[in-house]
């Protein structure tokens, strides 16, 4: 099919995902046709290095891995699928590897995406409740500038304006918190000088709604696409003694950072907490294959097997394409695939290769207000004035980024969420990138910076 026919039917028939389609009445969408390593190669045959990892944090491994599209093929040509309510092998295998890489968590429940696995931990919360006291300790509290998907379930424990605006009436039982940021503190403390209210607050909201109400927390461990926001390191020990305290379950969605993105095999896993529900999609198949898991420690899983006598004591949920059998058959491959090629490693070494280089971009330029992140997983907060910290308009990180795009380098931003806050650029390369990737990435930035300043 010619380029011509390709754009056209994108344009006439494809409803594409967060975007306004009257801007294709003047321009053509970019379609893209084929990629390798992080190069992506569009329709016309103009070539891109991609620091998103696919556009939203997933391709973790680059493209173009033939032993990734073997292992599907081979699996897909013993048997594609079979419903979740029977074993198959490659699940069977992958369950038990993941769970190995994260101690303490024990049972892998497969769905196809980052909102369906939230779902399902929300659900299993809400079963719980009524376990054991019909239904009360329903509520889930999350956290400002935080996302956990777009269905109407996890948009309700969301809290990104403009990505919930007009989707409303939300479900109800879901509370929010305050963010973790501490470039812009909520409480408007500084830290080292603080009480970590951002994490002590959980204690004053539980209590609020009353203790017999509240039955989890989900959190990101680092806030993605808010805006990249690492917490402190006292954050997670406050956040999980008072769960303990009021026996509230703590549920670390590791959508984004889940399987390496931060340099360890879950983002939890650098903050001394001890989650009893992980929730990961996105990289976990490397974008090689659809899968998602809700993942539990033994304790809960044994609590839906107490009575077999009662047809309501067990997990009564289904997922359709959580029997496919090449998800977790890629997923596998990924987590060999880091192990040989040691790309936590490179990761964290690469993620401080490109900190430096933002940083020295920040000493640069005054419009560049925080840097933050961890691993190949990096923000740059823009403002007006560094004093005030009054973020830059959205227009002008479009610019930025729709300048980087036109020089052949994708990056990211913090993408019709927020009213006002709508202002960091996001850097995700995939694992296996080198220096020179980076500083090409690092050069499209600071050309960009300097023609929209």
């Amino acid at each position: 099919m010619s380029n011509t026919s390709v754009v056209e039917n994108a344009k006439d028939h494809v409803w594409h995902h967060l975007t306004q389609h009257k801007a294709f009445e003047s321009n053509d969408p970019l379609v893209v046709s084929n990629a390798n390593g992080m190069i992506i190669t569009d329709s016309k045959g103009d070539e891109y290095l991609d620091a998103t990892s696919g556009g939203v944090w997933t391709v973790n491994l680059g493209y173009g891995r033939d032993e990734m599209v073997k292992v599907v093929s081979d699996q897909i040509s013993k048997i594609p699928y079979f419903a979740g309510a029977f074993g198959n092998e490659p699940a069977s295998e992958y369950a038990q590897e993941i769970t190995s890489l994260m101690p303490g968590m024990n049972r892998v429940y497969y769905s196809n995406s980052g909102s369906e696995a939230n779902e399902k931990g929300y659900k299993m919360v809400r079963q719980l409740a009524h376990f054991d006291n019909d239904g009360k300790k329903h509520k889930i509290i999350f956290r400002d500038r935080d996302y956990h998907g777009t269905t109407i379930g996890a948009m309700s424990s969301s809290a990104q304006i403009q990505r919930k605006k007009q989707y409303g009436p939300f479900a109800p039982g879901f509370v929010e918190m305050p963010n973790c940021c501490c470039y812009r503190c909520p409480f408007g403390k500084k830290y080292g000088e603080c009480n970590i209210e951002c994490a002590t607050v959980l204690e004053d909201i539980i209590v609020k709604e009353g203790p017999d109400t509240v039955g989890s927390v989900v959190l990101e461990p680092i806030t993605a696409g808010g805006g990249v926001i690492p917490p402190v390191k006292e954050y997670f020990p406050i956040i999980q003694s008072i769960c303990k305290k009021y026996n509230v379950l703590l549920h670390i969605d590791e959508v984004v950072c889940g399987l390496g993105r931060t340099g360890k095999w879950f983002g939890y896993q650098h903050f001394d907490v001890q989650p009893d529900i992980v929730t990961t999609a996105k990289g976990l198949a490397a974008g090689y294959a659809a899968i998602s898991v809700t993942i539990t420690s033994e304790e809960i899983f044994d609590r839906f097997k107490q009575d077999p006598s009662n047809p309501d004591s067990y997990f009564r949920d289904i997922s359709t394409f959580g029997g496919c059998t090449a998800g977790p058959a890629a997923a596998l491959e990924v987590v060999n695939i880091i192990k040989r090629e040691n790309l936590l490693e490179n990761v964290k070494n690469m993620g401080d290769y490109l900190k430096d280089k933002l940083h020295a971009l920040e000493d640069k330029y005054d419009i560049i207000g925080d840097v933050r992140g961890k691993g190949l997983f990096c923000g740059v907060e823009l403002v007006k004035d560094r004093k005030s910290k009054e973020p830059v308009h959205e227009s002008i990180a479009m610019a930025i980024a729709g300048h980087c795009l036109k020089n052949k380098v994708m990056i990211g931003r913090t993408n019709r969420s927020f009213e006002y806050n709508n202002n960091v650029l996001l850097f995700s390369p995939a694992f296996i990138c080198s220096k020179n990737e980076i500083d090409q990435i690092v050069d499209a930035v600071d050309n960009a910076i300097a023609a929209n300043i």
